[in-house]
């Protein structure tokens, strides 16, 4: 109530107003707040935390190549599968491997032909080739790799280092996805699930319209700033009113990080002012955002900037490695991803940024060493192969090995709870004490599994 004018204010009015543009805002928000407004217990759930000890990595750059990369293809050499190709095991025809492999670097490990410029980083890199899931279907080797989860809905890794560590850029989200297509598992692939939707994955696309209403629709900066000043402070006495609500302030927050995204998010996304020098190193010509260099630059760009973890898809639920007919399918896709990826690698080292992020390599499950079609092989999850750079890592090594044909994991095995636990422990988490509770239980990325592969560690 305005008591001098005799006039009452709804909310309903307030916010009509503040959608108008009126100039009598400053003065409503002064009359119906006061000046105690700023006296309010929120809590920033994206305020900047300390990990449970100091670890090597503050960031995370992951690499989703969605539909299966073959292990036998890429980086697992089977020169027993070449020599027995043909032959029946487990009455199954095997297949060679359809691509060479060359020794590169001087750790001398095997890559194979198809990832030529990678194997220009292979000292970097330390290989897994023992990596286990549990489901061979791509929507539940999907949510295993991402969630730790195969059926039940459950918080993305993004997530979970998000609620652990919050940002270093209050204008930008602490989780950003750049995937031009929609994966295996859709949206909740980068789903918060049940922690604060603050920590849910900010979904970024190519092209002219990077994200949804990025541009602002008040008459100006300033008004807007009013607009959401005035909401801001209802939503934190409402919060207030509420005690503690971690769900009702992650709301809040996100409300607050969309406004900042309207001035920090479009420099992120600027490639002009990137030199033709670098362009080159992507491959990525000028005023493009086409193909996996645009979302490599643009990741490196975001972490620059304080973005703690940032996932790269590489495609969507069709049209990726799920190579089922022929081997052959992997030459495009390779192409796609070799030169981005370890322009990227080369960039983060070039600028004193890989010893501090962690770049993780991997798909939902790897490839039969038998046939499917002609020249294809199916949906293989009892072994395949990741990697890991940077952020701590042991670099120029490969870890574990599958068995003489690449059936199952002959020595070693890292399981996705044991790929987690070991990403949190390089981030400074123990992966058992970063919990939330929800629905009258603690959770947790691991759930009751996981140990961190000590050996990996630098």
């Amino acid at each position: 109530m305005n008591q001098a004018r005799g006039e009452f204010y709804n909310r309903r009015q307030v916010v009509r107003s503040l959608t108008s543009g009126s100039l009598l805002l400053p003065g409503i928000v002064s009359e119906l707040l006061g000046n105690d407004s700023e006296n309010t217990t929120f809590q920033d759930p994206l305020a900047p935390r300390r990990p449970h000890f100091p670890g090597k990595a503050k960031r995370v750059i992951m690499l989703f190549m969605q539909g299966g990369v073959s292990h036998l293809e890429s980086f697992d050499p089977k020169p027993e599968l070449a020599a027995q190709a043909g032959t029946q095991v487990k009455g199954r025809t095997l297949l060679a491997p359809q691509f060479k492999f060359r020794r590169a670097g001087e750790s001398g490990i095997p890559i194979s032909e198809l990832f030529p410029n990678i194997a220009t980083c292979i000292d970097d890199l330390c290989v897994i080739r023992s990596m286990t899931g549990s489901h061979f279907e791509h929507f539940q080797g999907t949510l295993g790799v991402h969630t730790g989860s195969l059926t039940v809905k459950r918080p993305s890794i993004g997530s979970w280092v998000s609620y652990g560590m919050g940002t270093e850029n209050k204008n930008l989200p602490s989780f950003i996805v750049l995937a031009p297509y929609l994966p295996y598992a859709g949206t909740q692939v980068w789903s918060s699930d049940f922690l604060p939707v603050s920590h849910q994955g900010t979904r970024v696309l190519p092209g002219a319209e990077p994200i949804r209403n990025l541009r602002r629709r008040a008459p100006s900066g300033a008004v807007q700033e009013l607009e959401l000043d005035l909401i801001s402070r209802f939503n934190r006495r409402h919060q207030d009113s509420r005690q503690s609500d971690p769900l009702l302030a992650g709301r809040i927050k996100s409300f607050e990080t969309a406004f900042g995204m309207q001035s920090a998010m479009p420099d992120v996304l600027d490639l002009s002012k990137e030199t033709d020098a670098t362009l080159k190193l992507y491959g990525l010509e000028r005023g493009s955002t086409d193909g996996f260099a645009w979302q490599c630059l643009v990741a490196r760009r975001m972490s620059e900037r304080g973005v703690r973890f940032v996932e790269l898809i590489d495609s969507g639920s069709s049209n990726n490695w799920d190579s089922h007919g022929k081997m052959a399918e992997h030459i495009p896709k390779a192409k796609n991803v070799d030169q981005a990826i370890a322009a990227l690698l080369k960039d983060l080292k070039s600028r004193g940024m890989l010893d501090e992020t962690l770049v993780v390599w991997t798909t939902e499950f790897g490839r039969t060493p038998h046939t499917d079609g002609p020249t294809g092989r199916s949906h293989h999850p009892y072994v395949f192969s990741s990697w890991l750079a940077g952020g701590g890592i042991k670099a120029g090594m490969t870890y574990g090995s599958s068995d003489e044909f690449g059936y199952g994991v002959a020595e070693d095995p890292v399981h996705i709870h044991d790929f987690h636990a070991t990403i949190l422990h390089l981030l400074g988490f123990d992966h058992t004490r970063l919990t939330y509770r929800h629905a009258g239980r603690d959770f947790r990325l691991t759930d009751v599994h996981g140990r961190v592969v000590q050996e990996l560690l630098a």
